[in-house]
């Protein structure tokens, strides 16, 4: 035993300060994000100097949303993940390695990446597993915003890959190299890096990473390593950057910017797909082997019954400037009260955490709505925007943003000049369309 390590009451107490309370009141994203959107200017003013298309503004904020929503959900459920693995290490652990020690360190950055590939590689062949990772793969695009563009349900089986580790390795330490290994991960999502010679024999780079993201029959289920390429190359699921043009996405694409529909449509496909199959066997390998999978197939599918993307014309919405700005200044707005509600999420009173996780649920959806330019959703960004204005005078929803109210109220305004403009116009055209001419 370890003295440094203190036992019982005192370490479950210690592992509560330090794990517990922490991921459900700062998830590991929410004191990141000014990090990230810097990356992500970068990213662009370098493709905009290399004269190459920059990010498209709707399916950049689409990832961000996604971001914001796992962010939200961890509030929630984070602590589970975390008591789970301090259960296993305090009742079940076979070894104890010394926190102290360099050897421990390095053990823990292999372990983690390992369970990860295995974690990744799951999500990929596992259908159910599947329906939820497709998240990440939706957009069309491939820029640093897709490191963002994560699922909220994956976590919850997720984590069970990395829970062996609690046999032996100590909670802070598991808990330090999980989020390196995750922090790494995001700058693979970008083209501004071509190559890091010798290095990509070892390290995951966004060469690699890009064939992962790829929806041609060359690309399919390659590539899965977080931080090291190595366990592509061990275990057969390796390949380089194909020469052709990379096209990204789904196999089967689906055309929208609504955060929380992507992150929950193609659960339809497996139920459906289970519905469809004739015996219980069949019925489980529906949900339980690969996305490709027919009876009388190999798990992941056969390579002649896949789908192999040669061309894709992006989903795209031309709007207004006006409403472009508008959109952003309103995800920015999303994105401060989130940080609202991460700082202060253990202090607020119940209903106030509730109507925060509404507003941001309400806020990104509704955007995607506006993103995708639905008729009539300027009406519903009206009773948003009236309701929110409402909640924040009337208390109940708990801000400490001061200009916030006035930033509704404003935006309520004008959306009700909105209406009343369209309104006319209608009434114009009615007229216009009712005159009998003249013979």
């Amino acid at each position: 035993m370890n003295p440094c390590w203190p036992r019982g009451k005192i370490l479950a107490t210690y592992y509560q300060n330090m794990g517990l309370i922490y991921a459900v009141k700062q998830p590991p994203k929410a004191t990141s994000w000014p990090f990230f959107i810097m990356l992500v200017v970068l990213e662009n003013l370098v493709l905009w100097l290399e004269k190459k298309p920059i990010l498209r503004l709707n399916d950049s904020i689409t990832s961000l949303s996604h971001g914001l929503l796992v962010d939200l959900s961890k509030l929630l459920y984070r602590g589970t993940e975390t008591a789970a693995y301090v259960w296993i290490y305090e009742n079940y652990r076979l070894a104890e390695l010394p926190w102290d020690s360099v050897t421990t360190w390095y053990l823990t950055a292999l372990g983690v990446d390992f369970c990860y590939y295995w974690v990744h590689r799951a999500c990929h062949e596992v259908h159910i597993l599947w329906a939820q990772h497709q998240v990440h793969h939706s957009s069309e695009d491939y820029n640093l915003t897709i490191g963002l563009r994560q699922s909220v349900l994956q976590g919850w089986c997720g984590f069970i890959f990395y829970l062996p580790l609690a046999l032996c390795v100590p909670p802070p330490i598991f808990f330090i190299h999980q989020q390196f290994n995750v922090l790494y991960q995001f700058w693979l999502h970008t083209e501004t890096v071509r190559s890091l010679g010798p290095l990509e024999w070892v390290l995951s780079t966004p060469r690699h990473h890009r064939v992962h993201h790829g929806s041609t029959l060359k690309c399919l289920d390659k590539n899965y390593g977080g931080t090291l390429i190595i366990w592509d190359r061990l275990f057969g699921t390796f390949a380089e950057e194909p020469k052709e043009e990379i096209i990204y996405g789904l196999v089967m694409n689906q055309p929208s910017f609504n955060p929380l529909y992507l992150q929950v449509f193609y659960n339809m496909n497996v139920i459906n797909k289970f519905g469809k199959m004739e015996g219980w066997a069949n019925k489980l390998s529906a949900v339980f082997k690969g996305p490709s999978w027919l009876p009388g197939r190999p798990w992941t599918g056969a390579e002649e019954d896949k789908i192999d993307v040669k061309s894709r014309k992006k989903f795209d919405v031309e709007l207004p400037t006006w409403c472009n700005v508008y959109i952003a200044l309103h995800f920015i707005a999303v994105v401060f009260g989130f940080q609202d509600l991460a700082q202060r999420y253990l202090s607020m009173d119940p209903l106030s955490a509730v109507m925060f996780v509404v507003y941001v649920l309400a806020s990104v959806t509704m955007i995607g709505f506006l993103l995708e330019n639905r008729q009539n959703a300027f009406i519903l960004e009206l009773v948003r925007c009236s309701l929110i204005a409402w909640l924040i005078h009337s208390g109940v929803l708990s801000v400490e943003l001061p200009y916030l109210k006035w930033f509704f109220v404003i935006s309520m305004i004008f959306w009700l000049c909105h209406a009343v403009r369209i309104c006319q116009f209608q009434q114009t055209v009615a007229k216009v369309s009712t005159k009998v001419p003249s013979s």
